[in-house]
């Protein structure tokens, strides 16, 4: 099965940035997910989109956490997604 796919949107200098980057990339690890981290002030149109919304944390192309997550929160969202991606794959 794929590992789960994990985005970060962000900018150099943004502390919470840092913070939702702290905690999402041990879980990424645990999960065997890359992540993957999007700097918008190099893109206008993300820039435009997330400016006054990051960090931005996407699972499997949808977004589920902004400006702050816990490790407990994150860890619940993951497990969920692996088993309806699990679900899904065994319907095929």
């Amino acid at each position: 099965m794929a590992p789960l796919a994990l985005a970060i949107y962000t900018r150099p200098g943004c502390h919470l940035c840092d913070e939702m980057k702290q905690v999402v990339a041990p879980l990424a690890r645990e999960f065997g997910s890359a992540l993957d981290e999007i700097d918008i002030s190099q893109d206008a149109g993300l820039e435009a989109q997330f400016g006054t919304e990051i960090p931005v944390l996407f699972v499997n192309g949808r977004k589920a956490f902004k400006y702050r997550v816990s490790t407990g929160e994150l860890r619940r969202r993951l497990r969920a997604a692996s088993l309806r991606r699990r679900r899904c794959r065994r319907s095929l």
